[in-house]
């Protein structure tokens, strides 16, 4: 089912020079389209391996493997490496040695496994454990390894067989939690108290881990953090003793608890973790220690309880314990920190508008510059920076109008292409134009958004209104597999999106703004972007238009059909917040919820205000409602709750649920199915 990246020239050739192979992008190809993802560069910085997953059509059955690629050669190719066919292969990282470790699950289980990237042939696994392993990273010298997985807190081992399960014992199946449990499920899980995500470090005696010890011990909580805490929250320091971790401390409190700390422990002792941030009750978070083992940088937020605060870039000094704060005078939220080789330096990235791209920070200084380079190449959506030797720079690079491939920008600024994993299925596919959108908003003051569209379309477009979610996001300039914007103009439309009041990338301000005011600044932005929108270009037919959106976007969707009833033809609810009381209530984390909106139900002021449920009756606009029902964070009760509104009230209406997903649709077939009913309904509303 792994079918090959790499085209003949010919063929390639060929495709490019002939019109008539193009077509519009359809939802398979975004089901199908080849996904890469954590490049990890060799100690020299010649060799690059990477994950790609590929899906087939049809069955739309993934599998994910690894392809390396000499980036000194001319011309190279990716090579796939260590591949077994009908298992997956992720998570590649060198070794000291040039060995390259990742993770697969050959076994029957998800173990840690390396292979001689130079020589090629059969891999030898590194680790047999009890538990799967989630994640690893291999010590500065080599010797060590730092690996997690979800583990009872009783286990001393890397899994073992847990006597107490977390829950009650009794006669039947039931759930059943004691008063003093945080989380009873969370993000699309229920939980089992007593089991966390947790961190071991394990000696390496000729390529085989052995004697594990647990690094968390005395405390309870997932490291890393959960739902979405990955390897960016754990760290080795330089000396190969240290090692640096993120935890959030699981009790009663924690659904209200943003207070991730970052602890420090040192392998060769009997001392406990020490907790580095704990005179900040907020956020603090991805570790990363300089390459001298001096300095350790990381990202804090200020107030606790949101988790939508800037980012502050911090330097602590390891030795004296001093802290300073490298940006605080710079209004953006840092995503992503790595240091320069030589130490005087760190890259960090953080969405700037529409884009996401890498800013060098002086250490000294704390001066911030946006790294140049001589391509457009370099715009759009950069993550996964990795300094080079010589100073170049690895990174993953998307767009609204092409998915994410690998790059390097040399120390000029000089821009080279890596991999184009889906060069032949994209030059089958319609190009499509992106122009930006600048207009006074609410306040009068400056919003941005954007316009996506066929870009040999004739005619009057319908409108496609796209609403992002978060709210404290964004529809910027990146590539989504889930809600695509090159997808949405494929059929004939303008995919027209409004970074409102409440977005990121315009200063924390902006961000702020939404607090309390769900309903207010944003519809006001929504309706002057529309217009602004059409204004700027007049292909666009504004008056015969579709809205949609997803989790806030979906609550706006709620929003419009009772105070913009007559903005649009139709619109499309995933997974949207019908009513704020019943939501207070019912979603997990409740510091977001209780953060936008003043705290818990009883004690907000005016809490019924941006309510969609108290304008139900105005209700007259056909819409489409979706959700999945493993979603814990917007409870699908508000999807039904919504369509049975529709239905009491004769207004023409559709429910799609998916039983298998969660806040999110992620699986391939499911994708294929959201967009045909999605596009179903927005070719019966939006006749030309």
């Amino acid at each position: 089912m792994r079918n090959h990246i790499l085209t003949s020239a010919i063929a390639l050739a060929a495709a490019l020079s002939s019109p008539a192979l193009a077509r519009p992008m359809t939802e398979v190809d975004l089901a199908t389209l080849n996904r890469v993802a954590a490049p990890t560069a060799s100690p020299d910085g010649r060799w690059i391996a990477y994950q790609m997953t590929e899906t087939a059509q049809g069955s739309y059955k993934r599998s994910t493997g690894l392809w390396l690629v000499d980036r000194h050669a001319k011309n190279a190719a990716p090579v796939r490496v260590a591949d077994v066919p009908e298992k997956n292969e992720s998570a590649p990282a060198f070794h000291p040695d040039g060995n390259l470790y990742f993770l697969s699950n050959a076994s029957g289980k998800s173990q840690i496994w390396r292979v001689d990237p130079k020589v090629g042939g059969g891999a030898a696994q590194v680790t047999d454990t009890k538990a799967d392993v989630s994640g690893f990273k291999i010590s500065p010298d080599g010797t060590k390894l730092l690996a997690w997985g979800d583990i009872a807190r009783e286990c001393t081992d890397f899994g073992c067989d847990a006597q107490d399960k977390g829950e009650l014992p009794g006669p039947g199946t039931g759930r059943h939690y004691k008063n003093d449990v945080g989380f009873v499920r969370h993000w699309d899980s229920w939980e089992t108290p007593g089991t966390y995500s947790r961190p071991f470090v394990f000696d390496l005696d000729g390529g085989k881990a052995t004697t594990p010890r647990a690094i968390d011990a005395g405390l309870t909580g997932d490291s890393p953090s959960k739902p979405f805490g990955g390897g960016e929250e754990l760290a080795w320091g330089a000396d190969s003793r240290t090692v640096f971790f993120t935890l959030r401390k699981a009790d009663k409190d924690e659904p209200r608890s943003t207070n991730l700390d970052i602890y420090s422990w040192l392998v060769d002792s009997r001392m406990m973790p020490v907790n580095l941030t704990a005179d900040n009750q907020a956020t603090d978070t991805l570790p990363t220690p300089s390459p001298d083992g001096k300095w350790l940088a990381y990202a804090a937020m200020a107030r606790p309880g949101y988790e939508a605060d800037r980012q502050v870039l911090m330097l602590r000094n390891l030795a004296s314990g001093e802290t300073k704060k490298l940006t605080e005078a710079w209004d953006r939220s840092v995503g992503s920190i790595a240091w320069a080789p030589d130490g005087k330096a760190l890259y960090v990235t953080a969405q700037d508008v529409l884009d996401h791209p890498v800013f060098r920070v002086d250490v000294n200084s704390g001066k911030v510059e946006k790294l140049k380079a001589t391509t457009e190449q370099w715009e759009g959506n950069i993550n996964d920076v990795t300094p080079l030797p010589g100073g170049a720079l690895l990174y993953s690079r998307n767009s609204v109008a092409v998915p994410t491939d690998l790059w390097t920008r040399d120390a000029k600024g000089k821009v080279t292409r890596l991999t184009d994993v889906n060069r032949a299925q994209l030059a089958d596919i319609d190009p499509v134009k992106v122009d930006r959108l600048k207009f006074a908003g609410a306040n009068g003051e400056t919003v941005w958004g954007q316009i996506v569209k066929p870009a040999n379309s004739a005619g009057k477009l319908p409108v496609a209104f796209l609403v992002h979610g978060g709210p404290q996001g964004s529809f910027g300039n990146s590539w989504s597999t889930r809600w695509n914007p090159r997808l949405f103009s494929a059929p004939g439309y303008a995919a027209v999106s409004i970074d409102f009041h409440g977005s990121t990338g315009y200063g924390q301000a902006f961000t702020d703004s939404i607090n309390r005011d769900w309903g207010g600044k944003p519809l006001e932005d929504l309706k002057l972007g529309l217009a602004a929108a059409g204004k700027q270009d007049a292909a666009i037919d504004t008056a015969n238009a579709c809205a949609l959106g997803g989790s806030y976007g979906g609550y706006m969707m709620n929003w419009i059909a009772g105070n913009w009833p007559d903005g649009f033809k139709c619109l499309v609810n995933h997974a949207g917040v019908f009513d704020l009381r019943a939501m207070a209530f019912e979603t997990e984390e409740t510091w977001f919820d209780e953060w936008d909106h003043g705290g818990p139900w009883w004690e907000r002021t005016d809490a019924e205000k941006w309510n969609p449920v108290n304008h139900v009756t105005k209700w007259k606009t056909p819409m489409l409602v979706i959700h999945g029902e493993k979603d814990f964070r917007i409870p699908y009760s508000q999807s039904l709750a919504a369509f049975h509104a529709l239905q009491r009230q004769g207004v023409e209406g559709e429910l799609l649920v998916f039983p298998d997903e969660n806040h999110w649709i992620l699986k391939g077939q499911n994708s294929v199915q959201w967009y045909q009913a999605v596009f179903g309904w927005l070719g019966r509303h939006l006749k030309k």
